[in-house]
């Protein structure tokens, strides 16, 4: 069974816990099994699945894909050596400028990779996730990537 190392450095384009991003869904099946997590829906053609706590796993049905990565409230890693779940945005800011909040998708998006969500009051970053290139594809749902 894939362990997921909670320490691990959260990496752009690339993963995050020993798990990296563009893997197929059957080299997590061990893992989504003892998770006991249900799956989500979003949409026909994307699914996920949390893993206690630790990270969320997206993928594509379409091609088997995964697609994106978001570290959750017991991940210890950090996002370009300084950033962590837990840390006031602001701080976050200064260490990385190029976050820019979507009003719409209600995140922090940087060009280089990454989303981070907020809390609404603490403003503290609740999760990081990082996701393939192919996100924004027009074609990106049907897996063609």
């Amino acid at each position: 069974m894939k362990l997921i190392k909670l320490d691990a450095p959260i990496l752009p384009w690339k993963g995050m816990g020993g798990i990296r991003l563009y893997s197929h869904i059957s080299q997590f099946y061990d893992l989504i099994v003892h998770s006991k997590s249900e799956p989500v829906l979003l949409g026909k053609f994307l699914i996920r699945y949390e893993i206690k706590d630790s990270v969320d796993l997206w993928f594509n049905i379409m091609n088997g894909k995964l697609f994106k990565i978001t570290a959750l409230k017991n991940y210890k890693g950090k996002l370009f050596d300084k950033i962590r779940i837990g840390m006031h945005i602001d701080e976050v800011l200064q260490h990385e400028p190029s976050f820019i909040y979507d009003d719409f998708e209600e995140v922090y998006c940087s060009p280089k990779g990454v989303f981070i969500e907020t809390d609404p009051v603490e403003h503290s970053v609740l999760w990081i996730a990082v996701y393939v290139k192919e996100l924004e594809n027009e074609d990106f749902e049907r897996g063609k990537w």
